[in-house]
């Protein structure tokens, strides 16, 4: 293969590795291509307003009476391409930094999971690589698995990304969308759910790791209705992609931040990495620091059509010491300190 992990890259090859994570940036930043975006990504809403004053007016127009039809798909478990998913530049992503996916345990396909993820980070990397492409052969590892990553509902409201998101295996987190989802006669659904959301993005500080976590119960109370097993997720180097500027929480850079987070739904960022030619100035490509993501053991859960707050918090501390113990076995193999220890928020 032209460029492969665990090779030496060639100028060529760390040239389509940087084109491929900065297409990833700019789509992030500028169409809203994240499971949690910085960016409301209008573009492709504005180009087909555009279209409409144009001799090609009519392909806005078809395309408006298809949304309409097509509207309820988001929830409905979406339209996956594994064509897409298996796309070359999905790899070069992979080997920039590079991101890896490990198993610690078997995840048998005869019931379905909640693979709960942390942390968020500034743009998510290593989950998106992980669970939204094959790029590191996640259908071989989990095999009978079928991925959903949930995001933003409102990103299934904007013309033609909607596809193109739906293509790679996500869906909308509203409750609509995963009980359908979980509520399917075939199992082996796995749920993807980036638990600190937004929130979490504000402490994506490098060498640091805090999880918002113990307030966030929806995605137990969820599990608990459909009998889901809980499966801890962690990205070791998703935090040390970039830069981040944090302000104390007493602050007003900090209310800011927290009010528009609470109004729009994503938390504004300062945050800087490295330049296209060199790694000694500022620019948005990311460092290029290993990213591995481990898939722990999954916590039985009972079906319980209306669990109690009891229940829920059970599962719910039985899930945090699950993710804990997680942290701490696999951190020194990553190159996390074993003075390190897990923040919960």
């Amino acid at each position: 293969p032209l460029c492969g992990m665990g090779a030496s890259p060639s100028l060529l090859c760390r040239s389509l590795q940087a084109f491929a994570v900065l297409q990833w940036v700019f789509s992030f930043l500028g169409l809203g291509e994240s499971p949690e975006p910085e960016d409301p990504g209008l573009f492709f809403t504005l180009l087909m307003v555009y279209l409409l004053f144009t001799p090609l007016w009519a392909f806005s127009v078809f395309y408006l009476v298809w949304l309409y039809l097509d509207w309820d798909t988001p929830n409905r478990g979406g339209r996956r391409c594994m064509w897409m998913r298996n796309w070359s530049i999905w790899k070069h992503q992979r080997d920039y930094f590079p991101i890896k996916l490990v198993k610690t345990a078997e995840l048998p396909p005869d019931r379905n999971y909640m693979l709960s993820s942390h942390p968020h980070g500034i743009m998510a990397n290593g989950i998106f690589c992980n669970f939204c492409t094959d790029s590191n052969n996640f259908s071989q590892l989990f095999p009978g698995l079928r991925p959903h990553l949930a995001t933003l509902a409102g990103l299934f409201c904007l013309p033609i990304y909607r596809e193109y998101i739906m293509f790679l295996g996500l869906c909308s987190v509203s409750h609509k969308s995963l009980d359908f989802i979980l509520s399917q006669p075939q199992l082996g659904q796995a749920v993807v759910i980036l638990i600190g959301g937004a929130q979490e993005a504000l402490y994506a500080v490098p060498g640091e790791h805090h999880v918002v976590l113990r307030r966030r119960k929806g995605f137990v109370r969820l599990a608990l209705r459909h009998g889901a097993s809980l499966v801890p997720v962690y990205s070791f180097g998703e935090n040390d992609v970039f830069k981040l500027k944090t302000f104390a929480e007493d602050s007003w850079q900090y209310l800011c931040q927290v009010t528009f987070k609470k109004l729009m739904g994503f938390s504004p960022c300062i945050f800087w990495g490295r330049g296209l030619f060199s790694a000694n100035t500022w620019g948005l490509l990311p460092f290029a620091v290993p990213i591995t993501t481990v898939v722990g053991h999954p916590i039985p859960v009972p079906r319980c059509l209306s669990p109690t707050e009891e229940q829920v918090d059970h599962y719910h501390a039985l899930y945090m010491r699950a993710l804990e113990q997680l942290f701490e076995d696999h951190k020194e193999s990553y190159g996390v300190p074993a003075s390190t220890h897990l923040t919960f928020l």
